[in-house]
């Protein structure tokens, strides 16, 4: 027996998919400001209406694409612990953020919106704002469960946990390594835990 033709939009999300990986695959090699609409559309095979119809510019291509990694790899696990989750996701986040195919695209998209309001507003909804709710909603949990004090306000602790690492990968040449990961969760916890289990022993 043969499978049945796909439908439309079956079709349609298999194009979509494609795309977007050709979008990272040619980002990875000519950067954000060798990437054209035109040239995705030779890669994939396709006439640029085509994109167009998706997508309405070259940013908004490309932080679909990075997104499709970002949402799948870098989502927050649950095991219980709060330090520890968060220490296994800044340190993916930390492995992410300095290779290929999210670190190099990403950094040159983050210069790109210096100058340009529009996609810096897109990569803060999209991104930086996208990161700072998930750890918000992961400590908040925390805080429900009893780990962190109850009275605090974690929206700050947020921004300041997510700042910190990119502070690191974007503006300075300090890893983001174990040790930098261990001494943000330490004081971290020392602010906001309800308890000294928190604390590195490494």
């Amino acid at each position: 027996m043969t499978d049945p033709p796909a439908t439309p939009r079956r079709r349609g999300a298999a194009r979509t998919e494609e795309l977007l990986r050709v979008t990272l695959d040619l980002a990875g090699e000519v950067g954000y400001a060798g990437l054209s609409i035109e040239a995705v559309g030779r890669r994939a095979g396709v006439g640029k209406h085509t994109i167009y119809r998706r997508w309405p510019s070259k940013a908004a291509l490309l932080l679909d694409a990075l997104s499709r990694v970002w949402t799948t790899d870098l989502d927050y696990r649950d095991t219980g612990d709060v330090r520890r989750d968060l220490r296994e996701q800044f340190l993916r986040s930390g492995l992410a953020l300095s290779s290929p195919p999210i670190g190099p695209i990403y950094r040159a998209v983050i210069a790109e919106a210096q100058a340009d309001s529009t996609l810096r507003a897109t990569l803060h909804e999209r991104f930086l704002g996208t990161v700072e709710q998930r750890t918000l909603d992961r400590i908040t949990r925390a805080q429900h469960t009893g780990e962190l004090v109850a009275e605090a306000n974690l929206e700050f602790a947020a921004e300041v946990l997510c700042g910190t690492l990119y502070y690191r990968s974007l503006l300075s040449t300090r890893p983001i390594d174990e040790g930098a990961v261990d001494g943000l969760l330490d004081m971290f916890m020392a602010a906001y835990g309800t308890t000294d289990r928190g604390l590195s022993d490494d």
